[in-house]
């Protein structure tokens, strides 16, 4: 007999993929204009609800794991920080960004989990990594592979130079169905998609590809909306109706080969003070969609 909590988790993860349709064709718009953004703010608590309440159906996984990386510079750790600020209702600024220095500030591969209370954590890990660089200072793709399917070791450190082989201190031999990644999300600047240079979109692809030899859903935000586009810096919720940021969409479909309705456009929190849901909504759009990818991989192994 199925137990009340299981089937309240198969009604909510049910409810959730049918609205998960609502807010592709939100992400859709960006390519055809259509849709507003208040129909998805009028959702913004039952999405948040569905990301609290998310846990991995598979019962040998606790957390689903989700793997960021791009560009330096891209806004990898403020998109963490603003995944927490929602969940904790504040600004939070835990990942350590760094926008001034044209180098990577993450140098170990970090994970991330988010506290509900003391002691207990939602059912989900983002993964910082070091960023693409054009020289050879930027994270070697052979170690992103190898995050990919649970090789490296949780705050190994990251050596651009010399990649992670098996014998080396950080090196996972055995690693579990939880050590492996379950989505992998590109990162980029909306205002920097025609200038991400050829080398790093080499690196960006050949990541892409490694992961979906393995099933890997992969997805794409575009941060930094309000830096690309001063009609949205006045009014975030303009951020789906503008051309611009319409236009971006579509490069970056063209360049890397994702989706449209995978990719995703988002404000982190960087001048704020206090949360609010003109931005609280795109980011939880966004989130709930990587879980819900992630949970159809898990569930297809």
């Amino acid at each position: 007999m199925v137990s009340n909590e299981s089937e309240s988790r198969e009604i909510a993860y049910k409810t959730a993929f049918c609205l998960s349709v609502f807010f592709h064709c939100c992400s859709l718009s960006t390519e055809m204009g259509g849709g507003s953004f208040s129909q998805p703010r009028k959702e913004l608590p039952d999405n948040l609800n569905f990301v609290k309440c998310y846990r991995p159906r598979n019962r040998d996984v606790k957390h689903l794991r989700i793997l960021l990386h791009g560009p330096v510079g891209a806004g990898k750790s403020s998109f963490i920080n603003s995944v927490e600020s929602v969940l904790q209702g504040r600004v939070t600024g835990r990942a350590l960004p760094d926008a001034i220095s044209g180098k990577s500030f993450t140098k170990k591969y970090l994970p991330y989990k988010f506290e509900k209370c003391p002691g207990n954590y939602y059912s989900f890990i983002f993964n910082d990594i070091m960023g693409f660089e054009q020289t050879d200072s930027g994270v070697h793709v052979e170690d992103i592979k190898l995050a990919l399917s649970g090789h490296v070791q949780e705050a190994h450190k990251l050596d651009p130079q010399c990649p992670l082989s098996e014998g080396n201190p950080g090196y996972n031999s055995s690693p579990t169905l939880s050590d492996r990644v379950h989505v992998l999300v590109s990162v980029v600047p909306a205002g920097n998609v025609s200038l991400i240079s050829d080398e790093i979109l080499e690196k960006m692809r050949e990541v892409r590809l490694a992961a979906s030899e393995m099933g890997i859903p992969q997805l794409a935000i575009l941060t930094k909306v309000d830096e690309a586009c001063p009609e949205v810096k006045a009014d975030i919720t303009e951020i789906y109706d503008n051309k611009y940021l319409k236009d971006q969409v579509n490069k970056f479909h063209l360049l890397l080969g994702i989706p449209l309705n995978c990719i995703f456009l988002v404000k982190n929190y960087s001048r704020e003070n206090k949360t609010n849901d003109d931005t609280n909504t795109p980011i939880v759009c966004a989130l709930k969609q990587i879980l819900l990818f992630g949970e159809d991989y898990l569930n297809s192994l």
